[in-house]
């Protein structure tokens, strides 16, 4: 464990990846709401050593009690639409709402369109925009840690 430990400074001392600023923090919910899982993969690399944005106080947390941000993924699914509702309901106040990648965001969605429900701005106030089939990590890191800064 220790030598993983070592590889790990390591490799954020030679991606020269930046301190933790103050000790906020922001709790994420992730809710796959009908995805092709291409956002999830992109999303699990944000963890990765290169991102780290744990270093930045950002936790993906299983509740939406305890959430801060609602990081919505795929086409909204009719099955999904009310479930993602009581999520949204279930969440603190203030809260925010993500639409990662393009199929969150409305835009040319390959499916039944009698199973997609309309767009997730149509159904939740979306503060958070991160376009993209699937967008980046640094995209992704990029949009929440501005949102995280503002």
């Amino acid at each position: 464990m220790f030598v993983l430990l070592r590889h790990l400074q390591r490799v954020r001392r030679e991606a020269d990846l930046p301190r933790r600023s103050g000790a906020r923090s922001l709790a994420i919910r992730h809710v796959d709401a009908g995805s092709c899982n291409a956002c999830e993969h992109e999303l699990t690399a944000t963890a990765a050593p290169q991102y780290d944005l744990q270093r930045y106080g950002l936790d993906i947390v299983a509740s939406p009690r305890h959430a801060d941000v609602l990081l919505v993924t795929g086409p909204v699914t009719t099955r999904m639409a009310t479930a993602l509702s009581r999520a949204y309901e279930a969440m603190p106040e203030p809260r925010l709402v993500a639409a990662l990648g393009d199929c969150a965001l409305g835009c040319g969605v390959l499916a039944d369109p009698e199973q997609i429900a309309p767009p997730l701005e149509q159904l939740l106030p979306v503060d958070i925009r991160i376009p993209g089939c699937p967008p980046s990590p640094e995209a992704i890191a990029g949009a929440i840690l501005a949102a995280y800064d503002a």
